[in-house]
């Protein structure tokens, strides 16, 4: 009986790294040597980058929540304490499409954490 060898199993596993790595440039996306390191490298910061942008969206809304209510004579880490202490449960990212999407809304949650700020103090 004739030996097997592993040459099919070997050509798709390479097969699948240099697919992995199409796009790269030059001998990244060609040799496999280069495609092996180039395709841990992009794993890594693929995985990286999706805690990031967890971070940058949190940023982001708030930079649009700050931008808002500035006009409404309040900032930013007012109206997020003001929130709590009138015990409205509204998290960034609706708050931030309310600002940006029903500028009305926006501004009658902005009243109530202003009178929950008046009434503390």
């Amino acid at each position: 009986m004739p030996r097997g060898t592993s040459a099919p199993a070997s050509r798709e596993r390479r097969k699948r790294v240099l697919d992995r790595a199409k796009g790269f440039r030059g001998s990244r996306s060609k040799l496999i040597r280069m495609a092996y390191g180039a395709v841990a490298k992009a794993d890594s910061f693929a995985y990286v980058g999706r805690k990031q942008k967890k971070q940058q969206y949190r940023q982001l809304w708030a930079v649009r929540i700050n931008a808002a209510c500035r006009p409404l004579g309040i900032t930013y880490s007012q109206l997020i304490h003001g929130l709590k202490v009138a015990g409205i449960e509204l998290n960034r990212k609706v708050l931030a499409d309310l600002a940006a999407q029903d500028p009305a809304a926006f501004q009658s949650v902005v009243t109530k954490a202003q009178q929950a700020l008046a009434a503390k103090v």
